[in-house]
């Protein structure tokens, strides 16, 4: 009797320990799950799985249905979630570190990308564990181009144009274009186009594809203007609370997922504007006048974001041009 009752309480701690040592986490990300950068998120989810013989468990909620995506950052400070991911530029009015990789003419092209986060991260890193967050891995989108119903004969018939954004940088890109910004969330675009509550928008050919941009637009403008990124964080008390082998392999499936990231988003360019194409858009190349005009309008930016970053804007700047 006394026997049977030690094994029973012996296989009930055996559970109790099993249950405590695997660990849940719920993540939020804005995108659906077609998109590249879920596609991503998932198996990253599942690299971290296999590496941790299921002891850290992560669930990817996408499409934001968890959390909307302007609410994300603050949750995985907070430790509302304790992994998210998120599209940095769109807090940039919370720190203009944030906000670096979405000037635009800056970085173009994945090469200076590559080089321009490679600049960027140090500080980057610094910033999100001063709010309680790590970074484990990001991922360039791909360049950012511009849509429009009607043909551009040049920049000034952006004049007046609602013009959909999604951050403060594209925003000013607009206002400086002449054109009328407005907010609009990836799942809102194809609703907002609908209603007139927006005609242009600056984004890339991939979330085209994903929000069929030719149903409500006919033309996308080649410009590569910049690559902004998506962010992986980590709430920092939740990563400390993991046992060494668990961050260990937190932190190579990152690493492993940043890099298949990158290689995806290049892959997502080369189809999407192909997608676009085959569905009837024209894509076209700013010819120089355009192109001059428009890198004048980055230059404003990058002067205006320099000023407001101040010695950090001044020290990326510095490290990505090799100054």
């Amino acid at each position: 009797m006394i026997f049977a009752r030690l094994i029973v309480a012996a296989t009930a701690s055996l559970f109790a320990t099993l249950a405590w040592a695997q660990t849940k986490w719920d993540m939020p990300t804005p995108y659906p799950d077609g998109e590249f950068h879920t596609v991503n998120v998932k198996l990253f989810a599942a690299d971290v799985r296999r590496a941790t013989n299921n002891q850290l468990d992560i669930t990817v909620h996408s499409n934001g249905s968890l959390i909307k995506h302007p609410d994300m950052l603050r949750a995985v400070s907070t430790g509302q979630v304790n992994i998210a991911e998120l599209l940095l530029g769109q807090f940039g009015n919370e720190d203009p570190v944030f906000a670096a990789d979405n000037v635009p003419f800056v970085a173009v092209g994945y090469d200076q990308a590559w080089k321009f986060y490679q600049a960027q991260k140090p500080l980057l890193e610094k910033r999100l564990l001063a709010r309680g967050a790590r970074l484990l891995y990001t991922v360039a989108w791909p360049g950012q181009g511009i849509y429009t119903k009607s043909v551009l004969k040049s920049v000034a018939d952006l004049k007046g144009v609602k013009f959909r954004t999604y951050s403060p940088q594209t925003a000013r890109l607009a206002e400086l274009l002449g054109a009328s910004p407005t907010v609009i969330q990836v799942p809102e675009i194809a609703q907002a186009f609908a209603t007139g509550t927006v005609h242009a928008m600056i984004t890339s050919s991939a979330t085209g594809t994903s929000t069929k941009a030719w149903e409500f637009v006919k033309n996308y403008y080649l410009t590569n203007a910049f690559h902004p990124k998506n962010v992986i964080a980590v709430n920092e008390r939740a990563f400390q609370r993991l046992p060494e082998a668990q961050k260990k392999a937190l932190l190579d499936s990152a690493a492993a997922a940043e890099q298949r990231g990158w290689d995806l988003s290049k892959q997502r360019e080369q189809a999407a504007n192909k997608q676009l194409a085959d569905n009837g858009m024209t894509l076209h190349t700013p010819d120089p006048a355009m192109r001059a005009a428009f890198i004048k309008v980055g230059d404003t930016i990058l002067a205006e974001w320099q000023k407001a970053a101040g010695a950090d804007g001044e020290a990326i700047i510095k490290m990505y041009r090799g100054k």
